[in-house]
């Protein structure tokens, strides 16, 4: 069977997929319909955190489904009643909201940063937010996005949202009025292409929030559960946000969102905001699973370790070949910057190769490897890398 056909033929043309159909996982690797297997480096977009099919989330799903998948929110689930306490336990927040996904997380937030400025700010609901960030894709969420390639097809966009340059906290303090309830931002921006601020910037931003009784929302859809050394990527900054949006790498592959606030932050009341799926049983024992096992492994500090060591061989292929601008990251979250468009070109030759890796822009390549890598992973990745920078060059020549 033909999938690439059905694929063009019945589903919305949408997304630009890489030639490849998978149908099987297992650990750091995937096998498609032809039975070649593959080094992931992608991790469904930072969502694996454990790998594919780690027997811990498969025997949490394999139990819960034999027990229950859903009931809504009308009813207590234990699942969702220990997850909650376990995130509770391992945060600096004081309660949580479940929901599907990353947009839905951040959605929520901000739903809840206006409600704190129409009981706290007479009224105020704009929420200050970065150029190049992504928060994602209902309409709200694509305001709040400061891209404008993903704004412009649907404009006009719903008010409220003022985006300026990141990493700038003048630019925060310029734009905040008589009507801002809230700054959201990101700890590093991943889609934007894995852009760190200054290490002082958090700190600035929270001082500033608390100076003018603003709601600081922090993004840590991708960079949280421990892809960038810490359980929270803002813990490495030493402060503590109101509110937090979750998801990706929580269930591991499951679909799941979390929105975390301090008590202070917790303004909404029953009947302020809902979900029928979010929270559902089955999502919650999954989360629960892989939570308790990047908590209990320590998993954070193994990013962080394997993290340096993929960095470190980033900066050798920066040096090997010119074309590479700059390569940075935290953790595992890492992305490689070309002078010209060759992002590509080279994640097309590392799929032949064997490798996925996330050709994010047309300039720039991004590597978000399950939580699990080992070294054997990321020097084999590192090789097959260079293999494919060569034959890119060449190509060029």
């Amino acid at each position: 069977m033909n999938w690439t056909e059905i694929e063009q033929k019945d589903y919305m043309q949408v997304f630009e997929r890489l030639p490849v159909t998978l149908i099987k996982g297992r650990g750091m690797y995937v096998r498609d319909n032809k039975g070649k297997r593959y080094l992931d480096f992608v991790a469904g977009i930072a969502v694996v955190s454990l790998g594919h099919c780690h027997p811990v989330l498969v025997k949490a799903v394999n139990r819960q489904s034999h027990l229950l998948f859903h009931t809504s929110n009308l009813f207590y689930t234990t699942p969702q009643l220990k997850l909650a306490e376990l995130l509770i336990k391992n945060s600096d927040m004081k309660r949580v909201f479940f929901a599907n996904s990353g947009t839905e997380a951040v959605e929520g937030a901000v739903k809840l940063a206006r409600r704190w400025g129409s009981i706290n700010l007479n009224g105020a609901f704009e929420v200050i937010s970065a150029n190049n960030s992504f928060h994602g894709r209902t309409l709200a969420m694509i305001a709040a996005t400061g891209q404008q390639k993903f704004q412009h097809p649907y404009e006009p966009l719903p008010a409220g949202f003022i985006n300026v340059p990141y990493n700038d906290i003048d630019a925060i303090k310029a734009a905040t009025t008589d009507k801002t309830c809230a700054v959201l931002i990101e700890a590093i921006q991943g889609e934007g292409g894995v852009n760190i601020p200054h290490p002082e910037y958090l700190k600035q931003v929270r001082a500033w929030c608390d100076e003018k009784n603003l709601l600081l929302i922090l993004d840590e859809v991708q960079t949280g559960v421990g892809r960038c050394g810490t359980l929270f990527a803002y813990r490495q900054s030493g402060i503590i946000p109101d509110v937090v949006a979750l998801a990706k790498g929580l269930a591991g592959g499951i679909p799941i969102g979390a929105v975390l606030a301090t008590e202070k932050a917790s303004v909404f009341v029953k009947g302020d905001h809902g979900t029928t799926f979010g929270g559902n049983a089955l999502a919650c024992a999954a989360s629960h699973a892989v939570l308790s096992y990047i908590i209990k492994n320590d998993i954070p500090s193994h990013s962080l370790n394997m993290g340096t060591l993929m960095l470190d061989g980033l900066k050798k292929l920066k040096q090997e070949f010119p074309c590479i601008a700059d390569v940075r990251g935290k953790g595992l979250l890492l992305a490689m910057q070309f002078e010209n468009n060759l992002a590509k070109d080279t994640a097309l030759a590392c799929l032949d190769m064997g490798l996925l890796v996330n050709n994010l822009k047309p300039n720039l390549l991004r590597f978000i490897p399950p939580l699990i890598v080992q070294p054997k992973d990321i020097n084999k990745a590192l090789g097959i890398l260079r293999k494919a920078l060569q034959r890119v060059i060449e190509q060029c020549e």
